[in-house]
């Protein structure tokens, strides 16, 4: 069976972190198992006392090094060197980019040698604040119906045992409400993944005003949770505007492609505030509705004024921004718009798409 990516990459690490003088790739290739099962030991052993490797042939350079490999393992040595450049390449670019510091030195004899120096490679002490420990203890939360929970998890003891305030204790000891950030839709962890990689993505989206669930190629910018929904915001390729998705409206799975991003990122304060925006939080105007007495309690707790009808009903004039009328058409029967003429219009649109499946 195959080594996993991780674990080549990890021996990788430890062998560049393990070495006091620089290691050719010919080395590194018969030192690493993933990569003698792949490829073979090349024309050298594993670097050691007594090995080819460790004695350091004269003239020879690392790409003519690794181009003997175990028989049945390739077709030609080219093909194999070849091979085995490419994916250490990549592995390098890997290590780098999760944060590993490896230097690139050329031996008296020309040979390229790679090292990682620990002291390079060192964290600095982490301090946290109460403040930011209980931001990230909350942020720990969001992963607690995903995938990453033990990770989150792992992370959160490894700060306890280094003596890092916990968020959660306090809140444990102090009050009977616990903050969380609950994560349902499956759609959030693949969407989290291709914002962080920039890579675009495909997925079915559901309006609430549309009979039937539309393809959208959208370049993700990030994932923020308002009123308790999850909201991605990005670039919608087909429109050619940004736009914003509520998770729980997206059927089927999330598709991600290898197809770089053609409009750049804004920062994430513009991100948030479109978010905002889009969630219904921006209010520009005010509508006026009616609501059933004993009903619509979210709507009544936003209400700059309410009036009493009386025959079971009160009249309310809440903010009206951009989302109201999905929000309206969640209370069914028991809130009616008065104005204006166009949310009206939007809600009735929403409960004929609704009715009709």
């Amino acid at each position: 069976m195959a080594i996993a990516k991780a674990e080549r990459l990890m021996n990788l690490a430890l062998c560049l972190l393990g070495t006091r003088r620089p290691l050719s790739k010919r080395e590194l290739r018969g030192s690493i198992e993933a990569y003698l099962e792949a490829f073979g030991p090349g024309n050298a052993a594993a670097f050691g006392p007594g090995s080819a490797a460790s004695a350091g042939q004269p003239g020879e350079s690392g790409a003519d090094a690794v181009g003997g490999a175990a028989p049945g393992k390739r077709s030609g040595a080219g093909s194999s060197e070849d091979a085995f450049n490419r994916m250490f390449e990549r592995d390098k670019d890997d290590l780098r980019e999760l944060g590993l510091i490896i230097e690139t030195v050329e031996g008296i004899d020309g040979e390229i040698g790679y090292l990682a120096r620990r002291d390079s490679n060192r964290l600095p002490p982490i301090t946290l604040d109460v403040e930011e420990a209980a931001a990230l203890g909350l942020a720990a939360k969001v992963w607690q119906q995903a995938r990453l929970a033990g990770a989150a998890s792992g992370a959160l003891q490894k700060l306890r045992a280094a003596g890092m305030p916990l968020a959660e204790d306090a809140y444990e000891s102090q009050s009977a409400l616990e903050p969380r950030i609950p994560v349902h839709e499956a759609a959030f962890e693949p969407l989290m993944l291709a914002a962080r990689d920039r890579r675009t993505v495909v997925f079915d989206y559901h309006k609430a005003n549309a009979a039937r669930p539309e393809q959208r190629h959208v370049e993700p910018w990030t994932l923020e949770c308002w009123r308790g929904h999850w909201y991605l915001a990005g670039w919608d390729r087909d429109r050619g505007a940004e736009r914003v998705f509520r998770l729980s409206r997206i059927t089927g799975k999330v598709r991600s492609r290898a197809v770089p991003f053609t409009v750049p990122v804004p920062d994430h304060v513009t991100v948030r505030e479109t978010v905002e925006s889009w969630s219904g939080e921006t209010a520009t105007r005010t509508a006026r509705i009616t609501v059933r007495a004993g009903h619509g309690y979210p709507l009544r707790a936003r209400a700059t004024v309410t009036r009493d009808l009386g025959d079971g009903w009160d009249e309310l004039e809440i903010p009206y921004g951009h989302g109201l009328d999905a929000w309206l058409v969640e209370f069914g029967p028991d809130v009616k718009v008065l104005e204006p003429a166009e949310l009206r219009a939007d809600v009735l649109d929403r409960l004929r798409a609704v009715a009709k499946g």
